[in-house]
């Protein structure tokens, strides 16, 4: 029998928000989902709508593309949908998802770290404790220090309170920055998530090299 353990750092993601991400959302009154979220245009039931879409689609195998204009038609289709339906889907994409996830080595890593920190997006909009630091936050963060789109950033030795960690990859003639940082600011910093600036001290780059655009 397996367990949390045999899972990877992407299964356990998807794991972590069925519990303590959905469970909550399916007890709000309906009117909750419509506040907005940091992602331009999309409230909290459209970033919901997004993930199960996408996560579903990773169901579905190659023919699924997840470009920005499949995303907008996935949301706009969806917001027709009860409510109940669109957290449902968003339910079935973290159960099934996940052995499409695990079988592809690796590859699809990101749709997990991208729902994890859609589920940061979430609670912030919504004024809980735990945006961008909620539980699976470690696996998160390992996700994130070997995400392509982190590697191709300037180096970056990170001190966390209960780590250190290097993320990016070396830039000729130029020494690694140094980042010291809670998670949640790390996070943030990272996806382009907005972050007070004295919750982290960055020396040697600039927040913006740090994001990548396709956040």
């Amino acid at each position: 029998m397996s367990t949390v353990r045999d899972l990877t750092h992407a299964e356990r993601l998807l794991l972590a928000e069925r519990t303590s991400l959905l469970v909550p959302l399916r007890a709000l009154p309906e009117g909750e989902l419509d506040r907005p979220t940091v992602c331009t245009g999309w409230s909290v039931r459209d970033v919901i709508a997004h993930c199960g879409a996408a996560l579903m689609g990773l169901t579905a195998g190659p023919a699924y593309r997840a470009t920005h204009e499949q995303n907008r038609l996935d949301v706009e289709e969806r917001r027709g949908w009860p409510v109940r339906d669109v957290l449902d889907e968003f339910e079935r994409g973290l159960t099934e998802a996940a052995p499409a996830i695990r079988a592809a080595g690796g590859a699809k890593d990101l749709a997990a770290l991208g729902t994890w920190v859609h589920g940061g997006d979430v609670r912030a909009a919504l004024g809980w404790e735990g945006a961008y630091r909620s539980e699976g936050a470690d696996d998160a963060v390992e996700l994130l220090a070997r995400c392509e789109r982190v590697v191709r950033t300037p180096q970056v030795h990170a001190t966390l309170p209960d780590r250190t960690l290097v993320l990016g990859s070396p830039v000729a003639d130029r020494p690694p920055a140094r980042l010291t940082a809670d998670v949640a600011a790390l996070v943030r910093l990272y996806t382009g998530r907005p972050v007070a600036a004295d919750s982290y001290r960055l020396i040697g780059a600039r927040p913006a090299e740090l994001v990548s655009a396709e956040w």
